[in-house]
C-alpha cells in the first residue's frame, strides 16, 4: 500500500470516527442531563433512561442491516446519508419542546451512529494491513472510546451554563467537518447489487430487541410480560430464518465458533459496565451528593480520558505480545477499580469516586478493544462482515441493556424500599453495580481458563 493509500485510508477512517464520536459523546453527554430532564418533563426515573435506550436500540437494529448495506451501497453513499441524518436529528432535537420530539431527534441520531460504526471498523478491516490491524483498530476505538471522556463534562457544562438544548446544536460543525473530510478523501466506488433484504429476520430482530428493553423497564406488570413474549417470538422468527435462508441479515453460524463467541461475550460485558457506570455516578452525584451535572461530567473525566487514551496503546500491545497480557492484567484492574467503586457509593466521597473510576477505566482500556480484536481474528474472512455486524450491534444493544437495568434496578428500590429517597438511591446504585461486577467476574475467569491452554498461548 503507498504513502498517499495510508494516508487516504487514515483520513477515511478519522472522517467516519468523528461522526461515531459525535454519537458517543452525544450518548454520554445526555446521561448527567436526566435529574435536570425527569424535573422539565415531570418523568420517573425508569422513562427519563429512554432518551439513552432508544438511541442504542436503534442503533442496535440499524447496525445488522451493515453487511447488507455494504454489499449494495457505496462507502461514500452511506457515509453521505449517514451524516445528513445526523445532522437532522440534531437540529430536532435542539428545537425539540416535548419529550416525544427529543425521543424523535434521538431516534435519527441513532439510526447515523448505526451505519457509521460499523463503516469504520469496515474499512479497517478490509483495507488495513493485517500487521496493522490493532494498532488501527485501537485508534477506531479511540475515536468512539475518548467520547466517554469529554461527553459527561461536555453536557455538564451545557446544562449549567446554558441548556441541554446546545448538547446538539454545538455538533452541527464537528457533523459539517466530517462530512468535508469524508468528501474529499473517500471515493465513489460502483457497487454490483447482489441479494435482497430479508426483511423478516429484520423484523424479528427489531421484535426481540424493542420486548426485552420493554421487559426491563416494565418488570412485573402485564405489559412487561406480554413484552418478553414478543422478544421470544422475535428470538424465534431471527433464528428460524437465520437456518432456513442462504442470504440472511447476519450469518449466526459465526458464533458457532468458541473463540469468537467467549470474546464477544467478554466486550460486551465490558460494555454493559461502561453504560452502567455513565448512568449510575453522575446521576447519584446530582441526587444524593447534591452537586451540579457540571461537578459529575468532572468526576467521570480522569477516568474516562485515561480509559480513552488507553486504546491505541492497547492495540500495539496486542500487535507486539499478544492478547493473553493485556486482556487478562486489563480484566483484572477492571475488577478491581469496580469492587472499590460499590463498595463506597454509601460512602459517597468524590475523590473516592475518581480513584476508583480511573482504575477500572485503566483496565477497560487495555481489554475493550483487544477483546474485539482477538474475537474478529478468530473468524475466517468470508464471514468477517457478519462478525463486525453482530460486534457492533450487540455493543450496541447490550448499552441498551444495561442502561435499562440499572435505571430499572435504582426505580425498583426508590419505589419499595423504606429508607428515604436518596439513601434508596444509593442502596439500588449498589445493587446494580454489584450485580455487574458478578459478570465481570465470570468473564475473567473465562478468559483466564481460555489463555491456560497451550493453543491460546
Amino acid at each position: 500500500m503507498t504513502n498517499n493509500k495510508q494516508m487516504n485510508l487514515g483520513l477515511a477512517i478519522l472522517a467516519i470516527g468523528v461522526m461515531s464520536f459525535a454519537g458517543v459523546l452525544i450518548e454520554t453527554a445526555m446521561n448527567v442531563t436526566f435529574p435536570t430532564l425527569m424535573q422539565q418533563f415531570n418523568i420517573a426515573t425508569a422513562d427519563v433512561q429512554w432518551v439513552t435506550t432508544i438511541y442504542l436500540l436503534t442503533i442496535a437494529v440499524t447496525v445488522p442491516l451493515s453487511t447488507y448495506l455494504f454489499r449494495n451501497y457505496s462507502i461514500r453513499g452511506l457515509f453521505i446519508f449517514a451524516n445528513l441524518t445526523f445532522l437532522i436529528g440534531l437540529l430536532i432535537d435542539f428545537l425539540a419542546p416535548s419529550f416525544l420530539l427529543l425521543l424523535a431527534g434521538r431516534l435519527l441520531q441513532g439510526v447515523a451512529t448505526g451505519i457509521a460504526l460499523p463503516l469504520m471498523f469496515h474499512i479497517i478491516l478490509v483495507y488495513a494491513p493485517i500487521r496493522q490491524r490493532g494498532t488501527m483498530m485501537g485508534i477506531g476505538t479511540l475515536t468512539t472510546s475518548i467520547a466517554p471522556a469529554i461527553g459527561p463534562t461536555y453536557g455538564g457544562i451545557l446544562t449549567t451554563q446554558l441548556s441541554w438544548h446546545f448538547i446538539f446544536i454545538f455538533l452541527v460543525p464537528v457533523l459539517l467537518l466530517s462530512l468535508v473530510l469524508g468528501l474529499k478523501v473517500i471515493p465513489y466506488h460502483q457497487v454490483e447489487k447482489t441479494g435482497r433484504l430479508d426483511m423478516v429476520s429484520l423484523f424479528g430482530l427489531g421484535l426481540l430487541f424493542t420486548g426485552t428493553l420493554i421487559f426491563l423497564s416494565q418488570i412485573g406488570t402485564l405489559f412487561g410480560w406480554v413484552a418478553l413474549a414478543f422478544a421470544i417470538w422475535g428470538t424465534w422468527i431471527f433464528w428460524h430464518q437465520s437456518r432456513h435462508r442462504d442470504q440472511t441479515l447476519i450469518n449466526i453460524k459465526v458464533l458457532e465458533n468458541r473463540t469468537f463467541r467467549l470474546f464477544l461475550l467478554g466486550f460486551l460485558v465490558c460494555q454493559f459496565l461502561l453504560l452502567g457506570i455513565s448512568f449510575v455516578l453522575p446521576n447519584l452525584i446530582q441526587i444524593v451528593n447534591g452537586k451540579s451535572a457540571f461537578i459529575a461530567g468532572l468526576v467521570m473525566l480522569p477516568g474516562a480520558t485515561v480509559g480513552a487514551l488507553l486504546s491505541p496503546l492497547s492495540g500495539k500491545l496486542l500487535d507486539n505480545w499478544g492478547a493473553k497480557r493485556p486482556i487478562l492484567f486489563g480484566l483484572g484492574l477492571s475488577s478491581l477499580g469496580w469492587g472499590l467503586l460499590t463498595l463506597i457509593l454509601g460512602v459517597n466521597p468524590l475523590w473516592g469516586f475518581v480513584f476508583s473510576h480511573v482504575v477500572y477505566m485503566v483496565g477497560s482500556g487495555l481489554a475493550y478493544s483487544n477483546l474485539m480484536t482477538t474475537g474478529m481474528s478468530a473468524v475466517s474472512d468470508e464471514m468477517r462482515g457478519d462478525g463486525n455486524a453482530i460486534f457492533n450491534t450487540l455493543q450496541q444493544f447490550s448499552g441498551a441493556v444495561a442502561t435499562s437495568l440499572v435505571a430499572t434496578i435504582i426505580n425498583v428500590v426508590q419505589n419499595h424500599s423504606q429508607l428515604g429517597y436518596q439513601k434508596a438511591t444509593v442502596l439500588g446504585s449498589q445493587l446494580a453495580l454489584f450485580v455487574l461486577f458478578l459478570a465481570l467476574i465470570v468473564i475473567l475467569w473465562r478468559c483466564w481458563l481460555f489463555f491456560r491452554t497451550p493453543k491460546a498461548s
